[in-house]
């Protein structure tokens, strides 16, 4: 074996593949109510899976899409669940139609329980900047059993038993819909892919990111008395224990403890501080000490007084270090109330008021359908209406939230389209 047969068969081993992710949407629906005394169990219910990760809920007892993970719920607007909790709605209606149909079709009996599922979703892999789609998928079972598939490569459906046959020929006719399905599976899909993945991702760093507490202990003189402040301040996360000692015994608020409460510096990345005050005799020559713990330190740290103070008098020697606690305490209060402001709205930064602007994702998805063709179908859009599909030109209303919707068909028009039954297709969306 030659040295460059040896290099590349030694690469071809060692290929480094990147991050592998996976979305996917599963409904499931029964052809009766279960036994209520099954809990948890419903005669519809949908979910939206990340990695295995269950990311978004719906049953048709709550009948409200909801977030399972909190950074969906930070991350999407109210409008996004607002308008899938519609569409989830439409699509129950969809499959309380059609399981029925399938019954009739399969020659079941109708006081036997039985199962209809979709499942519909995308695999990526992120190896760079753009994540590169490895497959999508688009199927339906009945009873366990498959029943129908989408043929992505191909842009047609599968029929998996003979009884599928009559609705893959059905669904094959109508090819923009194919089109749109290819579509979605391809590009919208991989994008809302990416975007949860990235909302995921900064979820894992904001945990994961940990910053010490700087630790500072000074005192002021008034009258007779002296006010000692303990102040932790830069530390992330914002759990934090903080202790004035006198000769090391902890004081308590009985001992006139008096603390500020976990506050956010308004710096970025973002990190906290906290002040923890006491008043003594300036007179006292006990040691006191300001003790901090928090979960970046291997131990606690300790800082002793120096019997200094900010405002000493002739009884006081003023310690070289003290302007710059002065510097420290003057800029963790500033920010601590810029903080406070804009968190009560009574400072709105601009960056703040363009996020708000428009909360809800407006960019317009063709999915693969050819400019300025149009077609009607039953999608799972606002309200359980058809919604009318077109080209580059129009932006299309999903369970995403993401797009416009156009109203105007009546509730008899959504009956029709359900009396079609598995004539039409559900057409994948969030």
């Amino acid at each position: 074996m030659n040295v460059l047969t040896f290099l590349v068969l030694f690469g071809t081993l060692w290929t480094v593949h990147g991050e592998i992710h996976s979305l996917q949407y599963i409904y499931t629906a029964l052809s009766k109510p279960p036994d209520l005394n099954a809990p948890g169990l419903y005669q519809f219910t949908a979910m939206g899976i990340l990695d295995d990760r269950e990311i978004d809920y719906y049953n048709s007892k709550d009948q409200q899409k909801i977030p399972r993970q909190g950074w969906m719920r930070k991350n999407l607007p109210e409008d996004y669940w607002q308008k899938g909790t519609q569409s989830r709605k439409s699509k129950e209606q969809w499959f309380n139609v059609n399981v029925n149909i399938l019954m009739d079709r399969m020659h079941h009996n109708k006081s036997d329980l039985h199962i209809l599922q979709w499942k519909h979703g995308c695999e990526v892999e992120k190896s760079g900047k753009e994540p590169k789609f490895l497959k999508g998928f688009d199927q339906y079972s009945y009873d366990g059993e498959d029943f129908l598939s989408f043929d992505d490569a191909n842009m047609q459906w599968v029929a998996a038993v003979n009884q599928a046959v009559p609705t893959k020929k059905k669904w094959d006719d109508v090819q923009i819909l194919n089109q749109y399905t290819k579509g979605y599976l391809e590009k919208e899909c991989m994008d809302w892919l990416s975007k949860f993945v990235t909302y995921s991702e900064a979820q894992m760093a904001e945990q994961s990111r940990k910053s010490p507490p700087d630790v500072f202990v000074f005192a002021k003189v008034k009258d007779d008395k002296c006010t000692l402040t303990c102040l932790a301040t830069g530390f992330y996360p914002k759990d934090v224990e903080v202790h004035i000692m006198r000769e090391g015994v902890p004081l308590t608020e009985r001992d006139g403890v008096t603390s500020s409460e976990v506050l956010p510096n308004g710096d970025a990345p973002e990190t906290y501080q906290l002040r923890k005050m006491v008043d003594i005799n300036k007179s006292d020559k006990a040691e006191y000490s300001c003790v901090v713990k928090h979960v970046t330190l291997s131990q606690p740290v300790k800082e002793v007084w120096d019997h200094q103070c900010l405002n000493c008098g002739d009884e006081f020697t003023a310690s070289p270090a003290i302007g710059v606690i002065i510097v420290v305490l003057v800029i963790a209060v500033v920010l601590g109330v810029i903080a406070c402001l804009i968190k009560t709205g009574r400072i709105a930064l601009p960056a703040a008021r363009e996020r708000h602007a428009d909360p809800v994702p407006t960019a317009v998805v063709t999915n693969g359908l050819p400019s300025g063709q149009t077609v009607h179908l039953l999608d799972g859009g606002l309200n359980g209406e058809k919604t009318e599909r077109k080209g580059s030109n129009e932006s299309v209303s999903s369970d995403s939230g993401k797009g416009s919707h156009k109203s105007g068909s009546s509730s008899e028009d959504v009956n029709n389209g359900l009396q079609n039954g598995v004539d039409r297709p559900l057409i994948p969306s969030q």
